[in-house]
């Protein structure tokens, strides 16, 4: 009699999630090269291709770099500054405060935001934390991470993550790690001796719905994944402004100091006393050229050819600087390119409009990816969804740079004219303090506050009357 032995779960994956893997691990490798040159473009590391032409094959190793595409996307990232969470109807926000703060949020924000920007896209996996720890969140690279999407649901099917073990598994040096994320857990596996992949744990969270946020640059209603700054453009100008400057260096090395002839001289003022000829280099850099009359009485003729004038090259390079601050929608003297009257500071801002313009719309859809991970967070902790009537915002620091005089007075007006009352916290944001400032601000305020009850109820009480006990409990001064 035949007994058939049923699959452990725990320890295998099923055929299903085997092919699953199997498809989002070829979506991802399918995008790695893409992604690994804009990389390399970012970081000064692209390989310009030589036309084979104007450079000696001597000068081959010659690497020149130019930093504009990461000088364009920084430019973009250091306006996005993410400072809170909060309950957009004004409720106490702390439970949103303690998730962000044991995530390390405010400050890997700035990582997934320049992720994002350099490849098209960045993933925030939500997990389950500790006993007594937060839910955790954590930005991870498409380099290491895939996500498939639903695009009539707007929302993702499965994810796969593919990275080094964590720390704190057990496992072989440099091994790799898979995590599959799945509407009702999150399997992780380790490789097996047999070649597979081998379960090492299953997180049935139950979510219904996969615990991964994809947070995409650029994307377009046929393109939902995404779409780099580093766009082709920019690499085209990059490769041509490299090849500009490694022309300069070229020229430099030939024609940079300027060459001599010498007409009607005699084979001996090129040796030595001794016959020996001097060597192109010493009678290169001989100051005094002691030339001899020839027979005929004639003094030979001596001169030099114009230097090379880099200034062609010059205008060129700003020519591509001024393309490429089009492209990045940056003011030129960001690229280095300036003039010889400076710019005035309504001019300069003027200029921003548009990075700043560009920045709003990262806020609007970085925001909502952010959104979706803390209402993620909360449904991990909780075990229920977060009432959809209750939304989350996120507050940024203002990406443009008005200056503080205006900011001030914009807001006083507005408070003057009833528009706002001045006790808002709307108010102390309009204002330009940061969320820390505005923390504090409000702490004083209850302070105040409470002191100023305190004190009107002691004006009330006769004279005569004893003062309640516990009124002037935990009152500086009283």
């Amino acid at each position: 009699m035949t007994v058939s032995i049923p699959e452990l779960p725990l320890l295998h994956l099923s055929d299903d999630e085997m092919a699953l893997v199997q498809v989002l691990r070829a979506d991802m490798m399918r995008d790695r090269w893409a992604l690994q040159l804009r990389d390399a473009y970012f970081n000064g590391e692209q390989l310009v291709r030589d036309l084979g032409i104007s450079i000696p094959p001597q000068l081959k190793g010659l690497h020149t770099v130019i930093g504009w595409p990461r000088v364009g996307v920084e430019s973009l990232e250091e306006r996005l500054d993410l400072e809170a969470f909060r309950w957009a109807d004004g409720r106490d926000s702390s439970e949103l405060s303690e998730i962000a703060e044991a995530n390390d949020l405010f400050d890997e924000s700035s990582l997934a935001h320049l992720d994002a920007l350099v490849y098209g896209r960045e993933y925030l996996a939500v997990g389950s934390g500790t006993d007594d720890s937060p839910p955790l969140i954590t930005a991870e690279s498409p380099l290491d991470m895939t996500l498939m999407w639903d695009a009539r649901l707007r929302m993702g099917t499965a994810a796969l993550r593919e990275c080094a073990a964590d720390s704190y598994i057990e496992s072989g040096p440099e091994e790799r790690m898979l995590v599959l994320y799945l509407p009702d857990q999150t399997v992780m596996c380790l490789p097996s001796e047999s070649g597979g992949w081998e379960v090492i744990h299953r997180d049935k969270h139950n979510l219904r719905a996969v615990p991964v946020v994809r947070m995409a640059n650029r994307q377009r209603t046929a393109d939902r994944v995404g779409k780099s700054e580093i766009t082709p453009e920019v690499m085209s100008i990059t490769d041509a402004a490299c090849r500009r400057l490694m022309g300069m260096e070229v020229a430099a090395e030939f024609f940079g100091a300027p060459q001599r002839y010498i007409l009607g001289a005699s084979e001996s003022a090129f040796q030595d006393a001794d016959g020996t000829a001097k060597s192109a280099w010493e009678t290169y850099i001989g100051r005094v050229l002691a030339l001899e009359r020839d027979e005929d009485g004639a003094v030979p003729t001596v001169g030099q050819f114009a230097a090379h004038d880099p200034t062609g090259m010059t205008k060129i390079i700003d020519l591509f600087a001024r393309i490429m601050s089009s492209q990045f929608g940056l003011p030129p003297h960001m690229l280095g390119y300036t003039t010889d009257n400076p710019a005035s500071a309504d001019a300069i801002r003027s200029t921003e409009a548009k990075l700043v313009k560009r920045s709003e719309r990262r806020i609007r859809r970085f925001g909502r990816s952010w959104q979706d991970a803390m209402r993620l967070a909360l449904w991990v902790r909780d075990g229920e969804p977060p009432d959809k009537a209750r939304r989350i915002e996120t507050v940024w620091r203002n990406p443009a740079t008005p200056t503080v005089a205006a900011q001030a007075d914009a807001t006083v007006k507005l408070v003057q004219a009833g528009i706002i009352p001045a006790e808002s916290d709307v108010t102390l944001e309009m204002a330009g303090l940061s969320e820390g400032q505005r923390q504090r601000v409000r702490a004083d305020r209850r302070r105040s506050s409470a002191g100023t009850g305190l004190m009107d109820r002691l004006a009330q009480l006769d004279g005569t009357e004893s003062v309640p006990s516990g009124v002037t409990d935990g009152v500086d001064g009283l």
